[in-house]
């Protein structure tokens, strides 16, 4: 089977990864890909919104499967492009990508069919936006309709900050995906990552993962795409998992079904754990980056084959494998991210930091030039590793990080600590 995977991510990266260890895979090619997924794959230089040259290639190649890897071409609608080209692939059709697409969308379902999710009301006036913010005063959230890479969403402590990002959204930073805004209560309690697999009728729940968005130690500093993650993620017990499936996933299939929009894909519910249980915060219609690279170390069953059972409509008594070893996942930036930063810059001692054992290295944002590595994005590498539990999957991360020489580049030092904390915790309940 000839398996093609859109992007050039670490997401993408990690999904290569996957795919390169089934025996169903007997060709794999990336587009556009990168630096590190040149090592697994065949990289085609096509990119990820150019979806007629994405078709020709496939018919010219004989491809079988495509992955779709982001969320901006699954909202464009390279699903339905796909489907009519009768090209199987994994992946919501546009009309199903709305999830991710608009926040409005979204939270207007919840409404209607009663998924818990934060108070809300949505504005394209500022003067409105400007009362209500008043009205309702701090903290409170206030966060783009359409896509904005990860950084859509502004957790405002004053109402100052509140007025300015509302203003600023609606002013045109964002484009004409803030040309609505949605402001939300503040939820207090702690996030959560959840992903389900899904055919458009049943829903898999995988493992639990949990990531890091602020860019600071402490997660403090403004959101970014994400600067680390951990699986599994121990706030989402059994009971959490259970009820997360029953309040949230399996209405929302229902609900996008009833409404003429069946859902494939991955469902990736981004949950805040409430003293009233999970709410959901907001929907992904993709693997979320880096929660993937984590998920995809742990998951020992074929991958591939999951994903094909999903796109095919499948999926009905499927079950999925897990490693029982915690994984956990670094990110490097370049210096300066989420705001400006330096592309070009060399990196070296990849392949070090892969030598110690149970550690990966997948690149996010590299290219190869003249036989060096070099940074093509703001988050650049995904330093990953396992171990029996996070603390030993976290050292080893960090010693991966250690070892790569790139002065350009940091990280934060604290990925993983509410589940190294937890651990620790209950060392010492057993001790005593």
């Amino acid at each position: 089977m000839h398996v093609l995977v859109i992007g050039a991510g670490g997401r993408e990266h990690a999904l290569c990864w996957g795919v390169a260890r089934s025996p169903l895979a007997s060709r794999l090619s990336c587009a556009p890909g990168n630096g590190g997924i040149g090592q697994l794959a065949e990289c085609v230089d096509i990119a990820v919104g150019d979806f007629d040259g994405i078709i020709a290639y496939c018919r010219a190649e004989a491809v079988d499967f495509v992955i779709v890897g982001p969320e901006d071409p699954l909202v464009a609608g390279l699903v339905d492009r796909l489907d009519e080209e009768k090209i199987l692939a994994f992946g919501p059709t546009a009309q199903a990508a709305i999830l991710e697409g608009s926040k409005v969308f979204t939270k207007n379902l919840c409404k209607r069919h009663n998924i818990p999710t934060a108070a809300f009301e949505r504005f394209s006036d500022i003067a409105e936006a400007r009362e209500y913010i008043q009205d309702q005063g701090a903290p409170i959230v206030v966060k783009v309709d359409g896509l904005a890479a990860g950084k859509g969403a502004i957790v405002c402590e004053t109402t100052e900050e509140a007025l300015a990002a509302a203003e600023e959204i609606l002013g045109g930073k964002f484009g004409a995906a803030g040309n609505e805004i949605v402001v939300e209560q503040f939820m207090v309690g702690e996030e959560a990552s959840f992903f389900a697999l899904c055919d458009g009728r049943n829903a898999l729940p995988l493992a639990t993962a949990q990531d890091h968005k602020a860019v600071g130690d402490g997660d403090v500093g403004p959101n970014t795409g994400g600067m680390g993650a951990y699986s599994p993620a121990p706030v989402m017990t059994d009971e959490m998992c259970q009820k997360t499936m029953e309040r949230i996933i399996l209405p929302t299939m229902r609900a996008m079904e009833q409404e003429g929009r069946p859902f494939k894909g991955v469902l990736y519910a981004g949950l805040m754990i409430t003293e009233r249980g999970p709410q959901l915060i907001e929907y992904n219609v993709r693997f979320g980056d880096p929660e993937c690279q984590v998920l995809l170390a742990r998951w020992q069953s074929d991958p591939l084959a999951a994903l094909l059972a999903a796109a095919k409509g499948q999926l009905a008594g499927y079950e999925v494998d897990w490693s029982e070893r915690a994984a956990i996942t670094v990110v490097m930036a370049a210096k300066g991210y989420p705001g400006d930063y330096a592309k070009g810059t060399e990196i070296k001692g990849v392949a070090a930091a892969e030598a110690i054992a149970g550690v990966s290295v997948l690149h996010a944002g590299t290219r190869l030039e003249d036989g060096r590595l070099l940074s093509n994005g703001g988050r650049v590498l995904g330093v990953t590793a396992q171990g029996r539990d996070i603390r030993t999957a976290r050292t080893r991360a960090y010693q991966g990080v250690e070892a790569i020489d790139w002065p350009e580049g940091f990280c934060r030092n604290d990925i993983g600590w509410r589940a190294v904390q937890r651990e620790e915790e209950h060392e010492a309940q057993s001790e005593e």
